[in-house]
């Protein structure tokens, strides 16, 4: 069995205690995840990984980090961000129960197991910036680039009335202030 997710372990099968440590590095084949943000293809993953022989079967305990590419959810900026995940999972001897990982030819495949823990790792919503705004529902702007101009909040059509009755208090206070600058 050759992949670059398939680690021998038959120096530690059926040996209690025993342990082995691996780290290496995956360049993905395939995207993996859907949505706005994924790992592209061609990206590489990091694997650190304890497999330990226990009476059930090899105990695979380790951590991935890679760096998942997409838009912001909010402003649709491109973002690329670090992942750190952790997984753990017993892949037990055949024949004894039926089980989804199992130890096969003296080997472990690490591949469904990396994928999920990674794919699973992705936000659901990812934002460039905890405290995003967002864009400007009128203009499609993103509004944290500050561009200067101070803009009046919309005003809600049921209080237009009350509007009026202010823009004309402020032209008779323009008008009165006017009158008394002239005499």
């Amino acid at each position: 069995m050759n992949g670059p997710f398939i680690l021998p372990v038959r120096d530690i099968v059926r040996k209690p205690g025993e342990m082995r440590e691996h780290r290496f590095a995956v360049p993905l084949a395939e995207q993996w995840g859907e949505g706005i943000v994924s790992y592209e293809a061609g990206s590489e993953i990091d694997i650190d990984v304890r497999l330990e022989s226990v009476h059930e079967g090899i105990l695979a305990t380790g951590t991935v980090d890679a760096e998942y590419v997409g838009v912001c959810g909010r402003c649709l900026i491109d973002i690329a961000e670090p992942v750190e995940v952790e997984f753990q999972e017993l892949f037990a001897y055949p024949g004894e129960e039926e089980t989804d990982f199992e130890v096969q030819d003296n080997h472990v495949d690490l591949e469904t197991l990396v994928r999920e823990a990674a794919v699973l790792a992705l936000p659901f919503q990812p934002v460039c910036q905890p405290d995003c705004p967002g864009l400007d529902p009128s203009t499609g702007e993103r509004l944290a680039v500050n561009t200067g101009a101070e803009k009046a909040a919309p005003i809600d059509p049921r209080w237009s009335a009350l509007q009026q009755i202010t823009d004309q208090g402020s032209a008779a206070e323009r008008s009165a202030t006017k009158n008394t600058e002239e005499s």
